[in-house]
Formats: C-alpha cells, sequence, structure tokens
C-alpha cells in the first residue's frame, strides 16, 4: 500500500460497514432507476415520439393536445418539470408536470402530474420508474411539498405503479358536474 496503509475505500471517504450511497445495485427505485435509464429534460423535436407513445398507448391521436402541452411546457413562464426517458436511441417514456405556489387560499408548494406516458414496449423496464424518481428529485430541488396526480378510477395498473412509487389516496375529493 502505497498510500501509508489507507485502502481504497478509506480514500474514498468510506469505511467498513457504511453502505456506499453511489453503488447502483441498492434496493431504493430512485437511485437504481436514474442509474441505468437516461432521463432528460423534454425538447420541441419530441413532440412526435410523445404523439406516437400516447397514441400506443390510447389508440386515439392527440398531437393537438401534445403541441399544446408541449409549447406550455417549453413557452409559458409557469414552472414546468417535464422530461423524457430514452431506451435503445429513442424515448421510451414521458412525464409532465407543473409547480403550483399555493390555490384554493392555501399558500402551500404543490406540483401537478397531468400526463404521464410509457411505451408499450418499455413497460416493466423501469422506465416509469426513472421518469417519476428524477421528476420528484427535480421537485425537491424547487422545493414543493406535496405532488399529487389524477387517475381514472379503473386505471388499476397505474394506481398500482403509483402506489409502489409512494402515492397515496389524498385527502381531497375531485368533485365534476357536466355542462350541457
Amino acid at each position: 500500500m502505497a498510500n501509508g496503509g489507507s485502502t481504497t475505500q478509506e480514500m474514498l471517504g468510506r469505511f467498513e460497514g457504511e453502505p456506499d450511497y453511489s453503488d447502483p445495485s441498492g434496493d431504493d427505485f430512485e437511485a437504481l432507476a436514474r442509474d441505468r435509464i437516461p432521463v432528460r429534460t423534454l425538447r420541441a423535436e419530441d413532440l412526435p415520439a410523445l404523439v406516437r407513445i400516447d397514441r400506443r398507448i390510447t389508440g386515439c391521436d392527440r398531437s393537438a393536445y401534445y403541441r399544446r402541452k408541449v409549447r406550455e411546457a417549453l413557452d409559458e413562464s409557469g414552472v414546468r418539470v417535464s422530461l423524457v426517458a430514452e431506451q435503445e436511441g429513442e424515448i421510451a417514456g414521458f412525464v409532465m408536470a407543473r409547480v403550483d405556489y399555493g390555490e384554493f387560499g392555501r399558500t402551500d408548494t404543490a406540483a401537478v402530474i397531468d400526463t404521464l406516458g410509457v411505451d408499450p414496449a418499455y413497460v416493466r423496464r423501469g422506465v416509469g420508474y426513472a421518469l417519476l424518481s428524477q421528476l420528484l428529485a427535480n421537485l425537491a430541488a424547487l422545493r414543493v411539498e406535496t405532488v399529487r396526480t389524477e387517475i381514472a378510477w379503473n386505471e388499476r395498473a397505474l394506481g398500482a405503479f403509483l402506489e409502489r412509487c409512494g402515492f397515496a389516496p389524498g385527502q381531497r375529493l375531485a368533485l365534476t358536474k357536466r355542462l350541457a
């Protein structure tokens, strides 16, 4: 040991029994997902991939919706966090969220996930976890206190996924009224 008897772990600041939090083989889904799947900020040229993924999921062409969402994410002044995950050289999934600094008379900082999609070809490969992991890290850096989303009552697979990511039913009850 040319370094005076120190082990490699000691030189790196780690000692016996101390966990290596940088190790991507740990059981923390956030670190694991972010280490294995590249996640980056949404760009304008990602629009066709988002529309393609959504069409594969829903069977509908909602390109006008996604044009508006991408324009909001990139051009409007509100705080938006929109990310895409890449696999095998293509976009495998996306998430879009906005930060609200108070609503309904409350001053808490909350984020709303309003759009989430994973290409069916990449389901169960950690893409959704990677997206949510990076989104939550970004929102934590913005000092967001709460993250919420809504799903249809019969979206059981999505509900189960969100539950595995730590989401639970909130204290709010969503009310709707259809206008004729």
